[in-house]
């Protein structure tokens, strides 16, 4: 993020948390995707924590290459995909489902071509101005990005879901401020602040407020799908009642 390795593992451990809680809460296995989100982000910002302490070198370049080329794997190239993805899996037919789906197709555009330009050229990850820039020639691509922002966030603001809309809108504002403010770090900048609105996911899959047959309702399913382990039996005679 934009501040030091200590704010991006605390970001870390506080999401992670929090995404194993919303993961206690998914009752349809095709909302799953969409519920790990804040998982993965948490992971995504403990990549970049590593990526702090080899830009400051207290570990060495190797490991630094390493956790660089993650943190950029999963943000330029596994992302555009995957957050269509996501959606589409839980979108019902119709025409905003066709749409999603072609938006998903233009997300495993942008991954493979940005996956090839990480592996076959050149990357170099430093410190500007208090944040970290990633440089890379062919995800830097102008049209690139802005058919990864289509992918990502046009999915998003395309689904039957309230939530999932409302998430959608909010990562297009911080996607802009980031773009005016940090244009040179975006990348760092935009993950970071998605990965803390993805909270709300959690949020929202603990109201019941995500159901996949019928949109914006409450779900009538009250049995957990997963971690029944992590589930404590007053939360669970509270549902029963």
């Amino acid at each position: 993020m934009c501040f030091s390795a200590t704010s991006s593992f605390i970001a870390s451990g506080v999401i992670g948390v929090i995404g194993i809680a919303a993961l206690r809460h998914v009752r349809e296995p095709r909302s799953i995707l969409f519920a790990l989100m804040p998982m993965l982000f948490a992971i995504h910002q403990f990549t970049e924590g590593w990526v702090w302490l080899g830009l400051h070198g207290r570990i060495g370049k190797l490991a630094l290459d390493h956790v660089a080329f993650l943190f950029m794997l999963y943000a330029q190239g596994i992302l555009p995909l995957l957050m269509p993805a996501a959606v589409l899996l839980m979108e019902p037919p119709g025409w905003r489902r066709k749409v999603i789906l072609g938006l998903t197709g233009v997300g495993a555009l942008v991954c493979a071509w940005n996956v090839y330009g990480l592996v076959f050229l050149p990357s170099q990850v430093l410190l500007e101005q208090n944040s970290i820039a990633y440089r890379n020639v062919l995800t830097g691509n102008f049209w690139i990005s802005c058919l990864y922002v289509l992918a990502t966030c046009g999915a998003l603001l395309l689904s039957t879901h309230r939530v999932v809309r409302a998430y959608g809108v909010l990562n297009v504002i911080v996607l802009t401020i980031a773009e005016i403010v940090k244009e040179y770090a975006f990348a760092s900048v935009w993950c970071f602040y998605a990965a803390i609105m993805s909270t709300m996911i959690y949020l929202q899959f603990k109201r019941l407020n995500i159901e996949i047959e019928k949109p914006d309702g409450t779900s009538p399913i009250l049995k957990p799908l997963l971690l029944p382990w992590l589930r404590l039996t007053k939360a669970a005679g509270v549902r029963a009642n």
